[in-house]
């Protein structure tokens, strides 16, 4: 890939915007952000030190077509610009309580080796089967580099078997319209760390320029419609894009949009729009009202509202039982008792973890 000018006529590699990990790899974005607007602090410094390391390793062990062709760790850039308008630093929230972070769709892990440089412990997650060299790649360089990161292959639409079951960042770049089912990936996800960085293409309006931007919809492409791979799946507008954050359990704390954010489509190369997202996840919310219920002869009533699981119950320390099997809602418990405790809990989806917990009781008097 030929170098550009920058302004101030040092080379600056063209910039990949997405990296493509489950199929061949992708086109260059023909409108190219401004560089401008991507500070380089320290952190971005070593990651372009980093890959001219990491290129050097790879071309003394197979010939430069053998490798992912695009420069993933300039991402390092937007990353750290996305966590600073959140008001976080990138390094500080991957070094949260569970020590791991997760580097999903890596292609020859670029990442996941400069975040393991930078130390932390990382695990490297693609499909072995639409991985650009059949993960071949990141195997090479992790014996290269007598690197820890673990590596496993895994197809996030038909299971979600990752090495760790907590992490403190799951990194899920380029990924999300390669997914048949980006909502249940999210979703899942959601239950397995606080903090995601994820980037997608989306489109402004369909190829034939009906506009779509001002609506939460994803556009489902054709097996051959955009370069030509079939693994391309859902493209959403931004507002889409959004919605889909919304409804799996994430808020959105900074975003950042490059490529063609005028007239982009789902397709076309040179009208190719990318959107970076900063996501932390929305905690589970149980509450009782009234709580204590109001004291009475006949059985107490009091309405449950909860969010982000089901909703089981259990009396006086006994056997819990279901009491909503709604993910978010509201519904009244009419039989509380004087004398008695009701403990309501709130569990992810396979019932193995508790999330949240109330004890509803009624007053005597």
């Amino acid at each position: 890939m030929p170098p550009t000018k920058s302004k101030e006529g040092q080379n600056v590699p063209k910039p990949s915007v997405c990296p493509r990990p489950f199929a061949a790899p992708d086109y260059p974005v023909t409108l190219e952000p401004d560089l401008r607007s991507v500070q380089s602090p320290p952190l971005s410094d070593l990651a372009v030190a980093m890959q001219q390391r990491l290129w050097e390793i790879k071309l003394a062990h197979r010939p430069k077509s053998f490798w992912y062709p695009y420069p993933t760790l300039w991402n390092v850039g937007l990353l750290e610009r996305l966590s600073a308008e959140a008001g976080l630093s990138l390094l500080q929230v991957c070094r949260g309580q569970y020590e791991k972070v997760a580097d999903i769709g890596a292609a020859d892990g670029d990442l996941a080796f400069f975040l393991e440089n930078e130390g932390l412990s990382v695990d490297v997650i693609d499909n072995e089967a639409t991985n650009f060299n059949r993960f071949l790649g990141v195997r090479i360089l992790k014996d290269a580099l007598n690197s820890s990161v673990t590596i496993r292959s895994v197809d996030l639409d038909s299971q979600i078997d990752l090495p760790s079951q907590k992490y403190d960042v799951i990194f899920l770049l380029g990924t999300l319209y390669h997914l048949k089912n980006p909502f249940f990936v999210l979703e899942k996800l959601a239950q397995m760390t606080r903090y995601c960085f994820a980037s997608t293409r989306i489109a402004r309006q369909t190829p034939d320029g009906h506009l779509l931007s001002p609506y939460p919809v994803a556009y489902l492409l054709g097996p051959r419609e955009c370069n030509d791979d079939y693994t391309n799946y859902w493209i959403f507008t931004d507002e889409g894009l959004k919605r889909l954050i919304d409804r799996t359990g994430w808020s959105l704390l900074s975003q950042v949009n490059i490529g063609d954010t005028t007239n982009s489509t789902p397709a076309d190369p040179d009208r190719d729009e990318r959107a970076y997202v900063f996501l932390r996840r929305v905690d589970p919310t149980l509450s009782a009202s009234p709580n204590p219920v109001p004291p009475g002869d006949n059985p107490g009533k009091t309405t449950l509202s909860w969010s982000r699981g089901k909703v089981y119950v259990s009396m006086n320390g006994g056997n819990e039982v279901l009491f909503a099997d709604m993910r978010e809602g509201s519904k009244v418990a009419s039989w509380i008792l004087a004398g008695s405790s009701y403990e309501f809990r709130i569990y992810n989806s396979d019932h193995t973890e508790l999330l949240a917990k109330l004890t509803v009781t009624k007053a005597t008097q």
